[in-house]
């Protein structure tokens, strides 16, 4: 049991490493810093990891994103709620289509819907200046994106049988 466990915090700490260095590659949308990376971080742990871990991750990441003057605070929301998510849909249903769904609906619904009080209470923007949807967007395109690149690579380890053995492993 504790080397599963030991297994699986060595994996996300390394997938918190990847989703940090991942933020470099991000792109300016409607006021909002999108980091696919992140979100390929994020289904990744959900699926190998389950979504305690991928919630963990994505906090990890996003702390240190901010800490290192990388991310804003909608690094929080925008990636902790498609983490959950994906996490829970992949564990109740073991299906790759929802995983990513999941962290589709998680990040863009979810997690645009509390990055509003989010810029509210904690950047100083007015609720005049700021639409109660204007993360939702934003969100959406980064998460879509880090979902293909997900896709394709969970695709390729299960055709090659890659994912099943790392998902053994990690079980034990």
């Amino acid at each position: 049991m504790k080397k599963a466990n030991t297994k699986k915090l060595a994996i996300a700490g390394v997938f918190c490493a990847v989703a940090v260095v991942g933020s470099l590659f991000s792109f300016p949308v409607l006021g909002s810093k999108c980091a696919p990376v992140q979100h390929m971080v994020n289904i990744l742990c959900g699926v190998l990891l389950g979504p305690g871990y991928a919630v963990g991750t994505a906090f990890g990441a996003a702390l240190i994103r901010n800490l290192l003057g990388l991310g804003s605070l909608m690094a929080f929301p925008g990636s902790m709620f498609g983490a959950l998510v994906c996490g829970v849909v992949y564990a109740k249903t073991r299906s790759i289509p929802g995983a990513l769904l999941g962290e589709v609906f998680g990040t863009a619904v979810l997690g645009g819907l509390c990055a509003y009080p989010v810029a509210i209470l904690f950047m100083g923007q007015k609720a005049a200046d700021l639409a109660f949807y204007a993360y939702i967007i934003p969100f959406l395109i980064s998460t879509a994106a880090g979902a293909v690149l997900s896709a394709v690579l969970i695709c390729s380890l299960k055709r090659s049988g890659v994912l099943q053995t790392m998902q053994g492993s990690l079980d034990h």
